[in-house]
């Protein structure tokens, strides 16, 4: 079954030297860009990190720090991977978990203003979960009837993630081949910012979800511990949050 689709949509993989956010960074980004007409335009792109990928990043995806030391930075790309993803909605395998925040802080690191909160974003991992419970292997396998070669690799993982979403769309018959519908359906929670800190409630107002606070109005909070905003932009919190608490704050003081 095609995607029916009112945007383009763009599926992408990353690979990384590791999985935290903040600390760490893309080494190859692929991405696969799929028209209403039905066109697709696929790209890859290596990236040096700008730091040693470790052992344990090389042993996943076999990108080493030699296949890189020549290869463009981040902020080298980053007006070119913009103009490709500006008016596109997004999907990908686990990507609204990570892929996702951490490209968001890659372009708010090297300053590209992308505002990628206001795209439809589509988990194929999530609906996966959902209705089969499996690995991106295993679910290629499952839904595509085969093994999938060079898995772990950026753009394998981004084809393959493309042909899952439209063969779960042929096998479900509760699933809308609308990109509105597949976003709501594969998100987890109603993230406030990419790495799930604030989240909205049933209200649609921001909520602290982590810590001492979790579960408390974010407005409340800052006008409740003056030192909590300072303490959340001096700690090793992701961009995105840092930004979303500073809207926030200054939403309300405008008031």
């Amino acid at each position: 079954m095609n995607l029916n689709l009112k945007n383009p949509i763009v599926f992408f993989d990353l690979e990384t030297t590791g999985i935290d956010i903040v600390k760490d960074r893309i080494v190859e980004i692929s991405y696969l860009k799929v028209y209403p007409n039905g066109r697709e335009e696929t790209k890859t792109i290596r990236i040096n990190p700008g730091m040693p990928i470790p052992k344990q990043a090389t042993e996943v995806h076999h990108i080493t720090d030699d296949d890189v030391k020549d290869c463009p930075s981040f902020k080298m790309v980053a007006k070119e991977l913009a103009r490709d993803f500006e008016g596109c909605d997004l999907a990908g395998y686990n990507s609204a978990r990570f892929d996702l925040p951490l490209l968001a802080e890659e372009f708010l690191r090297n300053e590209v203003d992308v505002d990628l909160s206001k795209r439809k974003m589509v988990d194929v991992q999530t609906i996966f979960h959902k209705m089969e419970q499996r690995t991106l292997s295993a679910a290629y396998k499952f839904y595509c009837k085969a093994d999938l070669v060079g898995a772990h690799g950026a753009e394998a993982d981004t084809k393959a993630t493309y042909e899952v979403l439209k063969s779960q769309l042929d096998r479900y018959d509760n699933l809308q081949n609308d990109i509105n519908f597949l976003s709501e359906f594969s998100s987890q929670n109603k993230n406030v910012d990419f790495a799930g800190r604030l989240v909205y409630n049933e209200k649609g107002e921001e909520v602290i979800n982590f810590g001492k606070y979790k579960g408390r109005l974010v407005v409340d909070i800052l006008k409740e511990d003056i030192g909590y905003y300072g303490w959340i932009m001096g700690a090793d919190f992701p961009l995105s949050t840092k930004r979303v608490f500073t809207e926030i704050k200054l939403r309300n003081f405008n008031r």
